[in-house]
């Protein structure tokens, strides 16, 4: 009797092993056929990466053999589009610099600030409700900031500078500034709250007001953090088109003075790309050179972002 149990058992034993055999090999497929398809759609960000790399070397280096390089990034004067061209892509970085610098001035002390009342001083229930209107601030396309600058902006700017011209840098930075605004201040928020609570109790424990836990405890263990959303601002800024194109104008002028009208680098591959220079000339290659300057100046960026990140992160169990 017994024997024929264990019989039974064991023949019900194989049919249950025989039964997941072929499920247990089917999962194993799937999680193969998963992995591959999510390695490809990885890949295909490499290589669309790796193809805007080339494009813009290939096109870049054909530049180089009509113009020299030390001219390119040395002389003062950029009149890529007339009809004695010069090629000084300093006066183009110049008007990037200061546009970038002025909403830079406006976005990371404001940015800053709404991070640390967000995230120090704001009732939960009231964080809910901000820091998302806040990354709403994001979402208004640039074109919008644009026409805001040059229609609201400049005009109210011009009733205290009368001598400011129509297209200047003041206004396309200040509104550079907001458009960059809720990248610094939603990345920092982030930081800062991250930040364990029993550093802040520590800090209570041994006397600290509030202010002081912030500026001596709480923002240096957040700093990485902070950093790197600063960092991301300044290439936002640096690669922001729309708004510096139609509130900066498209002079290319060498200078610092954010009354007067500038050209950037963005606002210059606008105006090419809008049919000023046919295809194949030396002005029309010019795009690629002047984009790829910028890819390399964003590149720079990230990778120090990524080097500052990596070496002061700080890390709590």
């Amino acid at each position: 009797m017994t024997e024929s149990v264990y019989k039974d058992s064991a023949s019900e034993g194989a049919n249950r092993s025989s039964l997941w055999q072929p499920n247990r090999s089917a999962s194993k497929l799937s999680q193969k056929a998963i992995v591959i398809l999510f390695g490809a759609f990885a890949m295909v960000s490499v290589f669309t990466t790796f193809g805007i790399i080339f494009t813009l070397l290939f096109e870049t280096i054909e530049f180089f053999r009509e113009v020299s390089p030390i001219e390119f990034f040395t002389a003062t004067r950029w009149t890529a589009l007339f009809a004695n061209p010069e090629f000084g892509v300093m006066v183009l970085m110049c008007g990037t610099f200061l546009t970038s610098v002025i909403g830079l001035l406006i976005a990371i002390p404001l940015g800053l600030l709404s991070a640390i009342c967000l995230s120090e001083y704001a009732p939960r229930s009231l964080r809910k409700i901000l820091k998302p209107a806040l990354e709403l601030l994001a979402g208004v396309p640039t074109v919008v900031f644009g026409y805001f600058a040059l229609l609201l902006v400049t005009p109210f700017l011009r009733s205290f500078i009368p001598d400011m011209s129509i297209f200047n840098a003041l206004s396309a930075g200040i509104v550079l500034g907001f458009a960059i605004l809720p990248t610094i201040a939603s990345l920092s928020e982030d930081a800062i709250f991250a930040v364990p609570s029993s550093l802040r109790q520590g800090s209570y424990a041994l006397g600290s007001t509030k202010r002081e836990t912030i500026t001596g405890v709480v923002l240096p263990a957040a700093l990485s953090g902070i950093v790197a959303s600063i960092i991301l601002g300044v290439a936002r800024a640096v690669g922001e088109t729309m708004i510096v194109t139609l509130a900066a104008g498209q002079s290319p002028t060498l200078t610092l003075d954010p009354r007067v009208s500038v050209q950037t680098m963005t606002s210059f591959i606008v105006q090419v790309t809008k049919g000023d220079a046919p295809y194949g000339t030396i002005e029309f290659k010019t795009l690629f050179a002047v984009g790829m300057t910028l890819f390399v100046i964003t590149l720079i960026l990230n990778i120090f972002s990524f080097w500052f990140v990596r070496k002061y992160q700080e890390k709590y169990e």
